[in-house]
């Protein structure tokens, strides 16, 4: 079998990896791993051997709506090599060491170097394990190189669909267009106070303070009044906060 190409929707430079199952057990994760992958502008999926078979009910339900379409375009072969056939470069993830010789590269690294192999005209895979134990050394042995993630080593398991969206997070990188512009018009609750909205604020509170005898001996009252000042200003206050702190000065006068 041939694999789609994949170009859409991660912009320019070459195909987007395909994203290879081996042996998922879980319909749920597999779903959850389309899900991801859809996040991150891929959209081709191979599953090798699932264990449960395919189509699966599982599956559809956890990647709802747009993610669907990762998986009504999977495909599914008896074999890793069979899976492999039109990949020129491969990256499996796994956590644990192991005795084959191939490079070893965080995912920062490893999808650096995709992009690049890819841009080339490369057809790239990220292979990912079974949840139980990961990737068998024979599995591994068919990669161009190893995929680590330096996490806790009292705890280096990632969930499947954790690891194909960290991996395509990375891959992502300058790829997928920046996010919608925030909205021009600001609520009050974003928009910064002014400085004559600020001083009226520190008026506010110097004149109840001093009213209340707070500002004393006499002597330490300028340096008191100006450090206070001074707070008002770094806060970085926004126009409804300064309402707020308008407010809760003119409740606790009223209270008493």
């Amino acid at each position: 079998m041939t694999a789609n190409d994949d170009s859409g929707g991660a912009g320019t430079g070459g195909a987007n990896p395909v994203v290879i199952l081996v042996r998922p057990q879980m319909g749920e994760n597999i779903g959850a791993a389309a899900r991801a992958m859809l996040n991150f502008g891929l959209s081709e999926m191979r599953l090798v051997a699932p264990r449960d078979g395919w189509p699966n009910p599982r599956a559809v339900a956890m990647a709802s709506g747009a993610a669907g379409r990762v998986l009504d375009r999977a495909r599914v072969f008896d074999s890793l090599a069979e899976a492999m056939a039109d990949v020129a470069y491969a990256y499996a993830t796994t956590a644990r060491g192991r005795e084959l010789t191939k490079p070893v590269l965080t995912p920062t690294d490893a999808m650096s170097d995709a992009r690049e192999r890819s841009a080339q005209g490369q057809r790239v895979a990220l292979i990912f394990g079974p949840e139980r134990a990961g990737l068998e050394n024979d599995d591994v042995a068919r990669a161009s190189a190893i995929v680590t993630v330096p996490v806790n080593p009292d705890f280096p398991s990632l969930n499947l669909a954790q690891a194909v969206l960290l991996l395509g997070y990375e891959w992502s990188r300058g790829r997928l267009p920046p996010q919608p512009a925030p909205h021009s018009r600001r609520s009050d609750a974003e928009e910064p106070a002014s400085r004559i909205e600020v001083e009226k604020l520190a008026d506010h509170w110097e004149e109840r303070l001093s009213d209340a005898g707070f500002f004393f001996p006499p002597d330490k009252a300028p340096a008191m009044k100006l450090t206070l000042r001074n707070l008002w200003f770094r806060l970085a206050l926004t126009r409804a906060d300064t309402r707020i702190f308008h407010g809760m000065l003119r409740q606790l006068l009223r209270r008493d």
